[in-house]
C-alpha cells in the first residue's frame, strides 16, 4: 500500500489583517516570480500550489505560505498517473505546457527584483537598521563640515560688517536646519517602511514624552525579510555601511569619556575653589599655642632697678 500524498490548495483567502497587495508581493518573492504571474492565483477558484507531497513536506510548505499572509490548506492528493492526458488537463492555459509541480512563472514580463533600489532622496523604499545608522552618520558629518564652513564665513563677515554678518549668518543657519530636518525625515520614513509602518508615524517625534523614545524604536525593531506593501527588502549591507554604522559606537564612547572627564574636572575645580575661599574667610585655623612672653621694660629707670643687686634686709 502506497503512502498517502498531499497537496497544497489555495482559493484566494488571506489571513486576518493581511493586505492583498502585501500577500501578492510576498508570494512573488517566495516563488521568485513576477507579480503578474501571481495574479491568477487570486481568481477565487481553488488552485493546487504544490502536489505529491508527504505529510511532513506539506506541513513545511504550508508554514512557508502562511508567512506570506495567505490562508492555504492541505488536502489529500489522489494518485496521479503520469500520462499525456493528465499533464494536458493540469497544464496552464498558454502557448507552452508547464509542469503542475513547478511554482508559478510569468509568461510575460520581467521578474520582480529580489531587492529594492535604494533612494536616499525620496520617501519611497526601505532601509534597514545598519543603513539607517550609516546614513545618519553621513548626514551628521556633512552637517558638521558645512557648519564649520559657515562659521568661518560668518566670522569674516562679522569682522567687516557686524549687522550684515549676523543677518547672513542667521539665514544660512536657518537653511541648514531645514535641509538637515528634511534629510532626517526622509531617512526615518524609509526606516519605518522597512518595519512595515506608515511614514506618517514620524510625527510621533513631535509628541511630548513619546518623541523622547520613539527614535529608539527605529534602532531596535527589525525590518521584514520579505516584501511588504512598501516594496522588496533592501539590499544586503555593504562594508561601507557596516563601517559607518560602527562609528556611532566610537562617537558615543568619546562622548561618554568627554562627559566623565568634564565632570571630574568640574568637581576638582569646585573643590579647589571652596578650599581657597575657606582659607580666605579664616574658617580654617591652626591649633592655639600658649607662649610665655616677658613684658619689655617700660623705661630706663626700670631697667636700672632690675640691674641692682638685692639688698639684705638684716643689714638695714
Amino acid at each position: 500500500m502506497s503512502e498517502t500524498r498531499f497537496k497544497i490548495v489555495f482559493d484566494g483567502t488571506l489571513l486576518p489583517g493581511v493586505d492583498i497587495t502585501t500577500a501578492k508581493l510576498n508570494l512573488a518573492a517566495l516563488f521568485k516570480s513576477d507579480v503578474a504571474a501571481i495574479e491568477r492565483l487570486f481568481s477565487g477558484k481553488p488552485v493546487a500550489l504544490k502536489r505529491d507531497l508527504s505529510q511532513v513536506d506539506a506541513q513545511t510548505y504550508l508554514q512557508a505560505l502562511k508567512k506570506t499572509g495567505i490562508d492555504a490548506r492541505i488536502e489529500p492528493d489522489p494518485s496521479i498517473e503520469l500520462n499525456l492526458s493528465d499533464v494536458h488537463d493540469h497544464a496552464p492555459v498558454g502557448a507552452h505546457a508547464q509542469s503542475p509541480y513547478a511554482p508559478p512563472q510569468a509568461n510575460v514580463g520581467e521578474r520582480a527584483p529580489e531587492f529594492a533600489t535604494l533612494k536616499p532622496f525620496g520617501v519611497e523604499g526601505r532601509i534597514g537598521r545598519l543603513r539607517f545608522l550609516a546614513w545618519s552618520m553621513v548626514l551628521s558629518l556633512i552637517t558638521i563640515a558645512v557648519v564649520g564652513v559657515f562659521a568661518v564665513i560668518g566670522l569674516a563677515l562679522v569682522s567687516t560688517d557686524s549687522t550684515a554678518g549676523l543677518i547672513i549668518g542667521g539665514i544660512l543657519a536657518f537653511g541648514l536646519c531645514v535641509a538637515f530636518l528634511i534629510a532626517s525625515i526622509l531617512i526615518s520614513v524609509q526606516r519605518l517602511h522597512d518595519i512595515g509602518w506608515s511614514g506618517w508615524l514620524w510625527l510621533l517625534n513631535l509628541v511630548p514624552f513619546v518623541g523622547s523614545f520613539f527614535p529608539l524604536l527605529l534602532l531596535v525593531v527589525p525590518g521584514t525579510n520579505i516584501a511588504n506593501r512598501y516594496g522588496a527588502p533592501p539590499p544586503p549591507n555593504s562594508t561601507a555601511v557596516k563601517v559607518l554604522s560602527s562609528l556611532w559606537v566610537v562617537l558615543i564612547a568619546l562622548l561618554i569619556v568627554g562627559a566623565l572627564a568634564g565632570g571630574i574636572s568640574a568637581i576638582q575645580d569646585e573643590y579647589e575653589s571652596t578650599l581657597e575661599s575657606s582659607y580666605q574667610s579664616g574658617s580654617v585655623t591652626t591649633d592655639e599655642i600658649d607662649v610665655e612672653t616677658e613684658p619689655a621694660p617700660n623705661s630706663a629707670d626700670d631697667a636700672a632697678e632690675e640691674a641692682q643687686p638685692p639688698v639684705d634686709s638684716a643689714q638695714e
